[in-house]
This record gives structure tokens, sequence and C-alpha cells, in this order.
């Protein structure tokens, strides 16, 4: 496959060609959350507490998994554009031996941190014990997240996105037909309550990296996983981390904000624990398809820097930041209009449902100007600059909202801590043109 595409290829139609595959793996990826919460929801509230306590761990580990991968897709887009196959090479095959050590690592940890964990957040012990249940066996499929991300991002970086499109299609529509059956006990399956759902996602993620091996073995890529290049290489290693050590940071900052913002809410309620994570398994329809933008544009923007078009990597973020405007915007409206349907799906609890619609109606008035921080983000890790892409990353997810969480809740009570979320959109935003800006022009890009 000859990548020169990347570019010559008109760039409206190139982003379009690259990013709408993602977008579309991405809204099938968040219908299953959103099914997989649902089901949750239908075993007990309890259940869906859990689930939410469990979330900032899982959210980690997939932020550990998708950031290494975001280093190896950055390197290997630039070494494409350079035309250094060699390098590409070396950049995928050590990725994914580091990937592999990083699954065995985390899903150790993860393990045995959880009850202690959870107990941090409750004191009941049945939520504990279902958070327990989950995790122990979601967790276990650690190491087939991080090969599966990395075949992920292998493919991104070769622009092969239709493979990687057709690969989560089939994991998650497996899991969202298992989870009822594995759940309820439907057809050949046990009831198998929490421990099914978390079961379904690990079968669906093992179904996802056998077709990337399928794939390769029947269409092979231009870039190779070679034996010759498995030998650890200091300077290779240090640029996977030097932009896939902040792009993990950037995607794990949530993790550690879910886990503030709980702290902060279950002084008031359990309820606002329930309803904050009920409005991140939400919000993933607008931020993961925003994200399968990023991800269609960050091999190309990488492609082009690496090639020297300076011109058409300031074209593909422009681009790129209309289309994300767009989905934002559409979120704005649906969250608007009926918000109380949304927090419905997963309570019947009228005190839930109030307060939920409530929090949706004021959290998305920083969905639109959310927009530059997001594309800002992504486009910086596509052109190797891990470091700015963030600093943008801690001001949306810690450096404001923290303590704006914290302060305006002492004032308005569990409402402070959403109208945070709108506060700290415009600030980052501004932060981000800046950073962005500046980047470009010490890039040369300007």
């Amino acid at each position: 496959m000859n990548e020169t595409f990347m570019k010559e290829k008109p760039v409206l139609p190139l982003l379009a060609s690259m990013a709408v595959p993602m977008v579309i793996s991405m809204l099938v990826n968040s219908l299953y959350n959103i099914v997989d919460s649902f089901y949750v929801a239908q075993i007990s509230e309890d259940a869906m507490s859990a689930l939410s306590l469990v979330y900032p761990v899982q959210n980690l580990i997939n932020a550990l998994a998708i950031g290494f991968g975001i280093g190896i897709n950055a390197a290997i887009a630039f070494y494409l554009g350079a035309g250094n196959h060699r390098k590409a090479d070396m950049a995928a095959s050590q990725g994914m031996v580091l990937s592999i050590l990083h699954g065995a690592v985390i899903m150790i940890a993860s393990i045995a941190v959880m009850p202690a964990f959870l107990k941090m957040f409750t004191s009941r012990r049945a939520i504990v014990d279902l958070g327990v249940q989950y995790s122990n066996i979601a967790f276990s499929f650690s190491i087939v997240i991080m090969v599966s991300l990395t075949f992920e991002k292998i493919f991104q970086a070769v622009g092969r996105m239709t493979v990687t499109m057709a690969a989560l299609l089939v994991g998650c529509g497996a899991n969202i037909i298992l989870d009822p059956a594995m759940i309820f006990g439907m057809g050949p399956f046990p009831e198998m309550g929490i421990r099914g759902a978390a079961l379904a996602t690990g079968i669906g993620q093992v179904l996802t990296v056998v077709i990337y091996l399928i794939v390769c073995a029947v269409r092979p890529l231009p870039v190779r996983i070679r034996r010759t290049y498995l030998k650890p290489d200091r300077r290779m290693a240090g640029r996977l981390y030097a932009v896939g050590i902040p792009a993990a940071l950037n995607l794990a900052l949530p993790s550690l904000l879910i886990s503030a913002l709980n702290g902060i809410l279950a002084a008031y309620s359990e309820i606002y624990v329930l309803i904050l994570g009920v409005y991140y398994k939400l919000q993933t329809f607008l931020y993961l398809p925003a994200s399968g933008v990023v991800q269609g544009m960050r091999p190309i923007i990488g492609y082009n820097f690496g090639a020297g078009e300076k011109k058409r990597v300031r074209k593909i973020f422009r681009m790129a930041l209309c289309m994300n405007l767009v989905i934002m915007t559409a979120g704005t409206v649906i969250c608007l209009a009926v918000p109380g349907a949304l927090i419905g799906l997963f309570s019947g609890n009228p005190e839930t449902i109030r307060e939920g619609a409530l929090a949706l109606r004021i959290i998305c008035g920083g969905f639109i100007v959310s927009a530059v921080s997001v594309t800002a983000s992504g486009a910086l890790e596509g052109l190797g600059k891990g470091t700015p892409s963030l600093v943008i990353s801690v001001c949306r997810y810690v450096a404001v909202i923290i303590p704006a969480a914290f302060l305006l809740s002492r004032l308005f009570g569990a409402e402070g801590v959403w109208n945070a979320f709108w506060v700290t959109e415009l600030v980052s935003a501004a932060a981000a043109y800046v950073v962005y800006k500046r980047t470009l022009k010490q890039s040369g890009v300007n």
C-alpha cells in the first residue's frame, strides 16, 4: 500500500475517509457503553453505583493502552512520511512488546487495589462486593486490551481505518449481544449478574484481536512486527514514551477527576455519584465520536509533518476542528431537549432523574467550546508534541475543574460541581489556543 495518498489527496475527502470509519466505530463503542450500563442498571441501583465507581480504574487502563498506542501511531506515521520504513517497523515491533508487558503489570496491580479503592467511596458492603466481582473479571483481560489497542494504532498509522472499524464493530457487537444473555441467563448461559457484564466485555475484546490477526495474515500491513527489531532499543523506546506517556496521562486524568468529584459529591448524597457515573456514560456519545475525528486526523497530520507539508498540517487541523464543532453542537441540543429521558435510561428514581436532568442542562453549556481543546490536544499528539498536549489536558481535568468544583460546591452544593464543567471548558479552550499556536511556531509550522 502506498501511503503517499496522505499528502496528495485533497484534505476534506482525505480527513473524511480517515475519520468517518473511526466516528462510526466510536459511536458503536458508545452504544456498547450505554447498553452495558443499561443492563447493569436492571440488576439494581447498587450494581450501577458499583460500575460507576469501577469506571475510573477501567478508564485508567484504557488510557494507558491508548496513550502508549498514540506514541506508536505518531512514530510510525512520522517515519512513513519521512520515508524510513525500517524505523517504522522497529516502532511497531517494540511497541507491541512493551504493550504486552504493560498489560501484565496493570492486570496484577489493578485487581490487587480494587477492594481498597472501592472502600474509599462507599461504606456499603453490597456495592463493594459487586465492584470487586466486576473488576476481577474485567481486569483479567488487560493484556488483551493492550494488544488490541496497539494493533488499532498500527492499522490507523498506515491508513487502514476500515479494518479498525470492522474489528471494533465485531467486538462491540458481540458484547451487546452477550450482555443480556450472560447477565440474566439466556440460552446456554447461566445467570451471572454483574460478572456476566464483565465477561461479555472481555469476550468482545478477544474477538477484536482475532480480527486483527486474521487481517494481518490475509492482507499483510506495509509496517511489520519483525523479530529482528524486538531487542530493546533505548532511543526508539524513548521516542515512543515521549509521546505515549503524556498521551496516557491525558487520557488517565479523567480517572483522577472522576475520583475527586466522587469524593466531593459523596458528601451530599450517593445519588450524585450515580448521576456523575451516568453522565460519563452518556458523554461518550459525544467525546468518542470527537475522538474518532482526532484518530483520523493524527496519522495524516503526523505524516504531513514528517513530509514537511506544513500548509496541509494547518488545513487538516482546521477541518478537524469544524467536524468536532458540529458533533458538540448536536450534543448540546440533545442534552437541552431531553435530559430527563436520558437519565431515565439508567434509573427509575424520580429524584435521580430530576437532579440528573438539571446536571445535564448545566454541564452541556461547555460542550461546544470543548471542541477547541479536544482537537488541539489530538493534533499536538499527532505532531509528536506530547508535553504541550498534556498541558491542555491538565487544565481540563485537574488544574481548573477540581478547585472550581470544590469551591463552587461550598457555595451551591452539588449544583456547583456541575457548573465547574462549563467554567473549566471556557478556560481550557483559551489555554489550548495559546499552547497550540505557540507550539506550531516553535516547530516551524506557522
